[in-house]
């Protein structure tokens, strides 16, 4: 049998397919290729080009690949865009997950993970920020990811479908054997948007807002290597084989850095002193969001590796150099 993974050729899903390869798994990736690329896809994995949410289709992979497990993160992930354009969000995030988990029911997959969100919390407030904390969305992107949670929730229970649901804090870095990393056509996360300045990708980095209620002004957010986060993934699935019907877990590592910090890290890292300019503040940034991830490291014995901001910064640039390789070899 193989796993699907959706969103395959994206940020986090082409890492999960590659750590599913690197542990004997037979992997097939679904994505459209509209964000994600060909060359993050594992050489051993099987990449199939169309859409999600198109029932037909998803229903013949399934078949023809003996598929019983799902990792689904295709998604639309911009917090301003899902502001200035909800009807897609809510067609990418929502209505496309629900075409999934009908072609799932009705093909006999018994265990799916869905990659949710932090954005789900809201505002967070000054305190860790635990599962059972309320969910109070204040963009569509949360809110769509909200719904799909919900939705899971109940086709899981009308169906017997075991499930993990893993919201996640703020993912940067690259996979440590250079093998793959973020590749965003139009990056918008911080530690990104510093290694492109970096690079010279970009002539600066915005900065936005320094009037929050934090000590320096600027937001504070929990970043986790996306190994770590990856790993997560496998104890989830690992955990689900072993009998569970349900799990739900917060992905960070318990501490934050703010906008400030992070790009000081950054270029102490770099040894490079890209400009920063000062921006009004975008809408639906909370001030602070820091996961309480105890319950995944005491349940399923998750163990973070690389819980070091100068390592996910360093694999994040390392990276960029890797792309820029890439970008000069001929075709």
């Amino acid at each position: 049998m193989s796993i699907l993974v959706t969103g395959g050729a994206g940020y986090i899903g082409s890492h999960m397919a590659h750590a599913l390869v690197d542990r004997g798994e037979r992997v097939v990736v679904l994505d459209d290729l509209s964000t994600g690329h060909r060359h993050a896809v594992p050489a051993a994995a099987t990449l199939v080009v169309g859409d999600v949410g198109d029932v037909a289709l998803v229903q013949s992979v399934l078949k023809a690949n003996q598929i019983r497990e799902i990792v689904h993160f295709a998604a639309r992930i911009v917090v301003v865009d899902s502001i200035a354009q909800p009807l897609d969000y809510y067609m990418n995030n929502t209505v496309r997950s629900r075409a999934l988990f009908e072609a799932a029911v009705t093909s006999g997959v018994e265990r799916l993970i869905f990659s949710s969100t932090a954005a789900v919390y809201g505002e967070g407030g000054t305190e860790l920020i635990p599962e059972t904390a309320d969910k109070l969305p204040i963009t569509p992107y949360g809110r769509s990811k909200l719904a799909t949670e919900w939705m899971l929730t109940d086709i899981a229970a009308a169906h017997g479908l075991s499930h993990a649901v893993l919201r996640y804090f703020n993912v940067a870095g690259a996979d440590p054997a250079g093998r793959c990393g973020q590749s965003s056509r139009r990056a918008t996360h911080l530690i990104k948007v510093a290694a492109e300045a970096v690079a010279g990708r970009r002539p600066h980095v915005d900065l936005y807002g320094e009037d929050y209620d934090t000590p320096d002004g600027t937001c504070i957010r929990d970043y986790v290597h996306v190994a770590d986060l990856v790993a997560a993934h496998l104890a989830a699935l690992d955990g689900l084989r072993a009998g569970s019907s349900r799990l739900v877990y917060n992905c960070g590592y318990g501490r934050g850095f703010s906008v400030r910090e992070v790009l000081d890290v950054v270029r102490r890292v770099s040894g490079v002193h890209f400009p920063v300019l000062l921006r009004e503040r975008r809408p639906g940034d909370p001030a602070r969001l820091i996961a309480d991830s105890s319950r995944i490291q005491a349940e399923l014995g998750w163990k973070p590796r690389f819980d070091d901001l100068e390592v996910i910064v360093r694999s994040a640039l390392d990276w960029e150099e890797a792309l820029a390789r890439r970008q000069l070899m001929p075709a």
